[in-house]
């Protein structure tokens, strides 16, 4: 009952204060890490060596330095047969690992601010993209905005809760250290293409299940079954083995289509499109994608409390 406990009170909190930006984050910390390794030893022979050793020990050392901080706080005598240090410290970090709400009230905010202007629209997007955004169109900001929203809702919330359910908040704090090391160096740009392969082929891994769940649980969101044939199309249409999946699955509910040309750090990716319908898209697309969104993730929170469920009554 403590990890279901500890999961409603995290996901609760996100859902209310979003990214607790004003309090010490752990993807800072994790930021600050990968960037400290990579300026030392992304240089010289045996880059792709030092990359991989780089991307394993700091998952290692994450997992290990959470369970550590956990097994101290288990043996502290619990209250009404809950251990309330345990439950606060996981509800600490699920809260953390957890970017729902934050990833909404970014993409609402891009479309706010094209409403404005195309300006203001293309820097509100470039919080949430690594493309360049000085010359998209009003069409293209969207797009990338609604891609963003169904991308992260895989890697922000679906992967996140996939993990605790697994292992647990160790497991949940390793695998958002995989996802900043992947959005941090997995890039097959000169810089990174060696140092950081390893990082990318770990985040692929770790994400092969939950970018498929959470397709699956987008379509169910809709209750249009149907549309698990236009996900398995298209869902292989991507540079990623995995951000294709919930991709197509919104682009498949809304009707439209993503993907296309895009720079990156000023070189061109040519990336196959997601569906075929080039229509426009609007306000009332974005209320739509967001509210599919938070039913795949009260689904996924469902569905994370009954396997935590399942694995307290077969332990005990």
């Amino acid at each position: 009952m403590t990890n279901v406990l500890s999961l409603l009170i995290g996901w609760l909190l996100d859902l209310v204060f979003g990214d607790p930006s004003r309090l010490p984050h752990p993807i800072v910390w994790f930021g600050k890490a990968i960037a400290f390794c990579e300026h030392r030893l992304n240089r010289g022979n045996h880059r792709k060596l030092k990359g991989a050793l780089t991307a394993v020990f700091l998952i290692a050392a994450t997992f290990a330095l959470t369970w550590f901080l956990r097994y101290i706080l288990n043996s502290l005598l619990p209250f009404c047969g809950i251990n309330l240090f345990t439950c606060i410290f996981d509800a600490l970090i699920i809260f953390y690992c957890l970017a729902g709400t934050t990833l909404i009230r970014e993409v609402r905010a891009v479309f706010l601010a094209l409403d404005r202007s195309l300006e203001e629209g293309r820097k509100q997007v470039a919080r949430i993209v690594g493309r360049d955004t000085s010359e998209l169109s009003a069409q293209e900001v969207r797009t990338a905005a609604l891609e963003t929203l169904a991308e992260n809702l895989s890697d922000g919330v679906i992967a996140p809760l996939f993990w605790f359910a697994i292992l647990g908040t160790p497991g949940m704090l390793a695998y958002k250290m995989v996802n900043t090391l992947d959005s941090m160096i997995g890039y097959k740009t000169e810089r990174y293409k060696d140092f950081g392969c390893w990082a990318a082929h770990i985040d692929d891994i770790a994400n092969y299940i939950p970018a498929r769940l959470t397709a699956l649980l987008m379509v169910m969101a809709t209750g249009r079954l149907g549309l698990l044939r236009f996900v398995h199309k298209y869902g292989r249409c991507h540079a990623s083995p995995n951000s294709g999946y919930p991709e197509a699955a919104l682009a498949g509910i809304l009707d439209c289509r993503f993907g296309g040309p895009h720079y990156y750090f000023g070189q061109l990716f040519d990336k196959p499109y997601i569906g075929i319908n080039d229509r426009p898209l609007t306000t009332a697309d974005m209320k739509t994608a967001i509210r599919i969104n938070r039913t795949a993730e009260i689904l996924m929170v469902i569905l994370t409390a009954t396997v935590c469920l399942f694995h307290s009554n077969y332990l005990s």
